[in-house]
């Protein structure tokens, strides 16, 4: 990277915006933030990055991260959170920039939609799974991979059956064993509801058929993801937990930057275990497969759905173990509106929409 990249961050007073800009500030030859926005919920920390950058641009909002995307730029970082990120994406597609993608939910929502924007290789992935399998895919061709394998830790209540989780707290979801994320995100990973977002996201980045795209259990988080070779050849990408290396490889990529986060200390003894998902007590990630089975917006009500349940349950509201079949409940009552290229930003919304009132319905009475 010979130039400074010129960069929009999205979401910047979020856990990947604020990372993001470690890492600018780490290397400030090689980027320079020439807008920020963020949702508004800490503004005196967007006041105080508004001071430090001295960006072009920087608004609060929806409608400032769109206009923020469409800035002539090298680099768009999305690390907006939730469904609220899609237009951003479209927007930031739309004027030719990279798109850095951290949010993944504007993605699998958007489905086609958001493919059919973008030009090969325009979006960069920032997730650690989907950063760690573009890295493994640079060892052999489209062509030569049998499957994805996605690892996931496991969450906090990794090894638990069904019937051991009815009590669970939220203070006891967000206690997640090896990553720092925001509270969504956090009860995600408890459900594995994020990785069956990520099996969608795999899916449309790489273009992979769902039964090639395996998840495995991994509970220290060091290999990040995994892929498969015709060959019998297995190429992993390995690093302690840490989002800084994805984040600085998407602003950067296809190069890498020097210095972004400890490696792996190879002169420590140290053993990787890997185990089979337990589908029966967390049936999160079938369900995802069948719903990005389906298509057209029904990843859509997926999302939101979980979103609503999610909030319910860190409200005390609604169980651990109601999430998912909550879900399920609203995927079967959902009527897939369009699919493919014919899917609009209003299918996608008017999906969302309906899948947070019903979600909540749902709640009120799960005999409907």
């Amino acid at each position: 990277m010979s130039t400074r990249r010129d960069v929009v961050i999205l979401g910047s007073t979020g856990s990947i915006g604020t990372q993001a800009l470690d890492v600018v500030r780490a290397h400030r030859d090689r980027f320079r933030v020439v807008a920020i926005t963020a949702g508004g919920s800490q503004r005196d920390l967007f006041r105080e990055q508004v001071e430090e950058l001295r960006p072009v641009f920087a608004d609060l909002g929806e409608d400032a991260s769109v206009q923020a995307a469409r800035m002539e730029c090298d680099v768009v970082l999305n690390g907006i959170t939730g469904a609220v990120g899609l237009r951003p994406t479209l927007a930031a597609l739309d004027a030719g920039n990279t798109l850095a993608l951290a949010n993944k939910e504007s993605l699998i929502i958007g489905g086609r939609l958001v493919t059919g924007h973008a030009r090969p290789g325009q979006i960069v992935p920032v997730d650690s799974e989907h950063s760690a399998l573009a890295q493994c895919l640079r060892g052999g061709r489209a062509e030569e991979v049998r499957r994805l394998v996605l690892t996931a830790s496991g969450g906090p209540f990794r090894g638990r059956a069904r019937d051991e989780l009815h009590q669970v707290t939220a203070e006891q979801a967000l206690a997640h064993p090896t990553w720092s994320m925001g509270p969504l995100v956090t009860v995600n990973s408890a459900t594995l509801v994020n990785k069956g977002l990520e099996v969608i996201e795999a899916h449309l980045l790489y273009d992979v058929a769902y039964e090639r795209i395996e998840v495995v259990v991994h509970p220290t988080s060091v290999v990040h993801s995994m892929v498969e070779f015709h060959d019998g050849s297995t190429l992993a990408q390995a690093s302690p937990p840490s989002m800084l290396i994805p984040i600085a490889l998407a602003l950067g990529w296809p190069d890498r930057l020097p210095d972004v986060a400890p490696a792996v200390d190879w002169t420590r003894p140290s053993a990787w275990e890997f185990f089979p998902l337990d589908d029966d007590a967390f049936p999160s990630v079938r369900l995802a497969r069948d719903c990005g089975a389906r298509g057209g917006t029904a990843p859509a009500v997926y999302n939101a759905a979980n979103e609503v349940c999610v909030d319910l349950f860190l409200a005390g509201e609604m169980r651990f173990t109601d999430i998912v079949p909550t879900i399920d409940r609203v995927l079967r009552r959902h009527d897939v509106l369009s699919t493919g290229t014919d899917m609009t930003v209003e299918d996608v919304l008017a999906a969302d929409a309906w899948a947070r009132t019903q979600a909540r319905l749902e709640q009120e009475d799960p005999t409907g």
